[in-house]
């Protein structure tokens, strides 16, 4: 893999894909700030931010010089691209997406995971389940041509968890 990491990166991809888990990674190895927008959408008891307040709060937290956001928000993925300069995309086979979510609910049962507001215990529905499965047909198109849209962000496609983990690696200082 060749590829060059800037200091504004998105991470997207499906659920259970792993964009919060790699945000922590990166963000550790990087020594950059992580901004999980789904803690930052969600208000307790799973109470969505109103769409305007939430273009606003975006626009802010990405004002800054550095970070790493995960996460999609398809609907608002263009303030993110007009300011990352390294887009990574987990582009997962549903299936693992599917077995990942499921584990993730089962490991976090009645408890709020450090990437989700507090009171906003790990849930699963099917809703959920739905778009997960759905991914690779109905979001990711969207999201693979509003990317394509952008040439200033380096576009890093990675395609399964092997290939993940010999990016970490890559990326490690020696």
């Amino acid at each position: 893999m060749s590829f060059t990491l800037g200091k504004r990166i998105m991470i997207i991809g499906s659920g259970g894909s792993g964009k919060s888990t790699l945000a922590r990674r990166l963000g550790e190895i990087l020594a950059l700030p992580v901004i999980h927008l789904d803690k930052e959408f969600w208000q307790p008891g799973w109470i969505a931010t109103p769409k305007e307040e939430w273009y606003e709060k975006q626009k802010n937290l990405i004002s800054k010089p550095e970070w790493i956001a995960d996460g999609n928000f398809g609907g608002s993925l263009e303030i993110r691209l007009e300011k990352a300069d390294t887009v990574i995309f987990l582009d997962f086979n549903r299936f693992v997406c599917m077995r990942s979510v499921i584990k993730r609910w089962l490991t976090n049962i009645g408890k709020t995971r450090p990437d989700m507001t507090d009171g906003c215990p790990e849930k699963i529905d099917f809703e959920f389940l739905k778009w997960v499965w759905q991914f690779p047909l109905k979001s990711r198109p969207d999201i693979v041509e509003k990317v394509a849209k952008y040439e200033n962000p380096e576009l890093i496609v990675i395609k399964n968890r092997k290939k993940l983990k010999q990016f970490i690696k890559e990326i490690i200082p020696a």
